[in-house]
């Protein structure tokens, strides 16, 4: 929590256009306090919070880090809740093998899972000898990854973030995501994104799917409230300055719900020169 918490007093900080000083005058503390939360040297007194969070003008929560669409993440929260089973099953997305072949982890490379769900695909990085970091919104998904590490006997190191406010606060040499961007608003795209591209080390890698809108595909049986189809193309168009590994385009049969349908997907691999 107190990463999330120093990136969030930090971004909603300048957000608002103020100083460590002004933000601290206005907290009856010195600006010394203030950047030690910043770079995660302390964390506010609990006391501060309530006062912190209106000067910043965003909720507890948020300011925490905790689910700005609680009700909305309730359907997989409840499925992922429902069984001991896992509802996307154990074995890795393809995706992960052409990471594999990509950038091996012939030396110590650090991958950030983003939306890890139950944790297949971050275990499975693990189990190949990368250094794992993963987050999701879901608490039960949560625990199915780690429960899903410790039988394999590997670390992750997970923790729970909503992916609208998540700012990453160290470099990583490949970002993942498989079935998650699209619950990004797509206000938030050029930010978030611009946020992801910086905070990749050179030569490194970012492999995303995302669900593109066709008019002759129906919406998900879901309906999920909090979820944005991208168009076609427009995630290539983020990566215009990288060398473009691989891209494609394909429609798949889905049964998730139980109820049959299809999504159309755009897939990118993208190296950072």
């Amino acid at each position: 929590m107190k990463y999330v918490l120093a990136g969030n007093i930090a971004r909603y900080r300048k957000e608002i256009g103020f100083t460590q000083e002004e933000l601290a005058n206005k907290l009856g503390i010195t600006y010394q306090a203030v950047s030690k939360w910043e770079t995660e040297q302390s964390m506010p007194d609990i006391t501060l919070l309530p006062n912190l969070a209106m000067i910043l003008q965003v909720s507890v929560d948020k300011l925490l880090g905790y689910n700005a669409y609680q009700n909305d993440s309730s359907y997989y929260e409840n499925v992922y809740k429902s069984s001991d089973e896992y509802y996307w099953g154990v074995n890795p997305s393809p995706m992960c093998l052409k990471i594999v072949s990509l950038i091996p982890p012939n030396k110590h490379l650090k991958v950030l899972d983003i939306g890890c769900g139950e944790g297949k695909n971050s275990v499975f990085f693990a189990r190949c000898g990368y250094d794992v970091s993963a987050f999701d919104i879901s608490d039960a998904g949560l625990e199915k990854t780690k429960r899903l590490a410790d039988n394999a006997r590997v670390h992750v190191n997970v923790f729970k973030a909503d992916i609208w406010d998540y700012r990453l606060d160290c470099k990583y040499d490949i970002l993942f995501s498989c079935g998650v961007l699209h619950y990004i608003k797509p206000e938030l795209r050029d930010e978030i994104f611009s946020d992801y591209r910086k905070n990749t080390n050179i030569d490194g890698i970012h492999a995303y799917n995302v669900f593109v809108q066709k008019p002759f595909i129906a919406k998900a049986p879901e309906n999920e409230e909090h979820s944005y189809l991208w168009r076609s193309g427009e995630l290539l168009a983020y990566y215009h300055d990288w060398f473009v590994e691989d891209f494609s385009e394909y429609i798949f049969d889905c049964n998730s719900s139980g109820i049959p349908h299809k999504h159309a997907l755009n897939q990118i691999y993208a190296r950072k020169k």
